[in-house]
């Protein structure tokens, strides 16, 4: 029987359900494999431990093909929601891997509706989640499947027709498990996700006797237990580059902070800062049983002198801002330009990491460039009185703007070594002046008098401090 089939026997018409010999005669040199439940578990448990260390401090297997993942405290580290699921997707598409994503209030909408919703990514706003998965089958729901025969053979055949009737007659015939999966797809009882761990993780706990919610309380405890995670670091010569903060609520539920650090680090006093600047996101709800903080991403961090008075004064340590900026709006959104070996200037930029080492080029000197490099130059109409002169007025946004000053040309030539259509390319630049004391850098393409070397527009490309 084809227990599992994949696009391309979908697309051949393959179903799973479907006996083997069926599925041969339809296909020729069909490659079978046989099934193996518990391979397939174990290698759903290492994808939940790839994604815990990648995205989020609360990952689950959610058997059989999924995974569920609390973003909450974690998405905005990955540029928001869609830029997060977006990224997971394209991910899992480049190693193989077919897959769709969902985020919603519960899980059980999230997984209805990555498996249901004809979509790759999917985010549903908040109270949403009945609109969205009202028009989806019952099997859905993550029901057993003699239930799903059950209530179709009732003709009930979305969620929406389920949920519109009285609950009483369906329990008597069904049992408690149908409204429970409606009450947790719509978020009316909570359905607690038990985070994957491994033992090798470095983690410290506190457990209370009576449930903490105060935010200062919570703090006090932050801070103790951070002290506790870098003694635990110093000994085994680690600096922590990812830290998750774990509360367990009186009601089995999760909340979660996760924070990143840019290089190793075990201050406890940046550390603390780190985390205790989200805590306002924390909902304690109506109370909190255990705290657990765990270095998901250690590395080795070695002792070093960083003030002397034999040596030169160091360079200021950025790390700390970067930090703090990356855990407030996302490490992603943070970044530096490094030169690259380029006559084209839109070329000869690259973005890094904030704290990514030089990469051994440097910037040419006997040209200024702009401050700013627009993204795209934009096309300007100018008056010019001679071709190898600059305008003497441009218009540019709408706005006309007469030249007081102006310096060049600078003739940049095509990579004609990298494009054939940049073989006889050139670029003229001029750095020019309004009347208004605004600096800008335009370029006409070509040389003013070859047809071939360009199409002779003006064009604005960026403009100077």
């Amino acid at each position: 029987m084809v227990l599992s089939a994949y696009a391309a026997a979908i697309a051949a018409g393959l179903r799973p359900g479907m006996a083997a010999t069926k599925a041969q005669a339809l296909v020729t040199d069909l490659v079978v494999m046989d099934a193996d439940p518990a391979a397939d578990a174990e290698a759903l448990e290492r994808l939940a431990l790839w994604a815990l260390q990648r995205y989020a401090p609360i990952v689950a297997a959610d058997p059989p093909d999924g995974l569920v993942i609390d973003t909450s405290g974690a998405d905005h580290l990955h540029g928001g929601e869609d830029l997060m699921l977006s990224g997971m997707v394209n991910r899992f598409f480049g190693s193989g891997i077919e897959a769709r994503a969902a985020v919603a209030d519960t899980w059980g909408a999230a997984h209805a509706s990555a498996r249901f919703v004809a979509r790759p990514t999917l985010v549903i706003a908040p109270g949403a989640q009945q609109d969205i998965i009202r028009n989806l089958p019952i099997s859905a729901l993550r029901l057993d499947p003699a239930i799903v025969h059950g209530l179709r053979v009732l003709g009930f055949n979305t969620l929406g027709e389920v949920s519109g009737v009285p609950r009483a007659p369906l329990a008597l015939r069904f049992g408690p498990e149908l409204g429970r999966r409606l009450d947790q797809a719509l978020g009316k009882i909570a359905e607690p996700i038990d985070p994957v761990r491994t033992p090798d993780l470095i983690e410290v706990r506190r457990s209370f006797c009576e449930p903490i919610a105060a935010a200062e309380t919570i703090a006090r405890y932050v801070a103790k237990l951070v002290l506790m995670l870098c003694r635990i670091l110093e000994e085994k010569g680690l600096g922590a580059r990812r830290l998750d903060l774990l509360f367990h609520r009186v009601d089995n539920t999760y909340q979660a902070i996760r924070a990143g650090t840019a290089t190793p680090v075990r201050d406890a006093k940046r550390l603390t800062r780190l985390i205790t600047d989200r805590i306002e996101t924390i909902d304690p709800g109506f109370g909190i049983e255990i705290m657990s903080l765990t270095a998901s991403h250690a590395e080795p961090l070695v002792a070093s002198q960083v003030i002397s008075s034999l040596v030169e004064e160091p360079e200021a340590d950025v790390s700390g801002l970067i930090d703090i900026l990356g855990n407030r709006i996302g490490a992603s959104r943070l970044f530096r330009f490094a030169p690259v070996a380029s006559d084209v200037p839109e070329r000869s930029i690259n973005r890094i990491a904030p704290m990514a080492p030089d990469e051994g080029q440097t910037w040419p000197g006997q040209w200024p460039r702009p401050v700013r490099l627009l993204v795209h130059p934009e096309p300007i109409e100018t008056m010019a009185l001679l071709p190898d002169h600059p305008p003497v007025s441009f218009t540019w946004r709408g706005v006309r703007r007469r030249v007081r000053r102006a310096d060049g040309p600078e003739r940049v030539f095509g990579e004609w070594w990298k494009r054939d259509a940049e073989l006889v390319a050139v670029r003229d630049y001029f750095q020019v002046e309004d009347d208004a004391g605004e600096r800008y850098w335009i370029y006409r393409a070509g040389d003013g008098e070859h047809s071939e070397t360009g199409s002779h527009q003006w064009f604005l490309h960026g403009i100077f401090g």
